[in-house]
């Protein structure tokens, strides 16, 4: 399982014109999953993700999580985040998870999430989304269950 993580000021996710999912100061999550990927990978990944330290203290210093400060988090489930641009032109998404497996684990993700004492808000998992944001930093990590990177 592998995410972007983007530190944000706010962000909003619309499908067909209709917001389905919007954030003040928090953190924007596009999730892609694996076809190896397990329950797990989601543990792993959200515990890192609402506990990465990359909102500043009163020093300036990235030492402060989502969960330390409250901050809402978006989830966007994107499976091209397992696309592998090695050879050729066109991206192989190959590792990527079977869209009917991946929803059950993107579910299960956005369920745990909601057990956590933040604002979770989503897009629509396999649909065409128009995904805005303000980014704050900029500040962008990449989270992969597996450590590859």
């Amino acid at each position: 399982m592998r995410a972007v993580v983007q530190r944000v000021k706010s962000a909003k996710v619309e499908v067909d014109s209709e917001i389905t999912g919007e954030i003040s100061s928090g953190l924007l999550v596009f999730l892609g999953i694996g076809k190896e990927d397990e329950h797990q990978d989601a543990d792993y990944l959200l515990e890192k993700i609402i506990n990465l330290r990359i909102f500043e203290d009163e020093d300036q210093k990235l030492n402060l999580s989502a969960v330390d400060l409250n901050k809402d988090i978006m989830l966007v489930s994107q499976f091209t985040l397992f696309g592998d641009c090695r050879q050729g032109r066109r991206p192989s998404f190959f590792e990527a998870a079977a869209p009917a497996e991946a929803e059950k684990l993107y579910d299960y993700f956005v369920k745990k999430a909601k057990e956590s004492s933040l604002k979770i808000e989503t897009g629509e998992f396999q649909a065409m989304m128009d995904v805005s944001l303000i980014n704050d930093g900029p500040v962008t990590i990449l989270v992969d269950s597996k450590k590859k990177f």
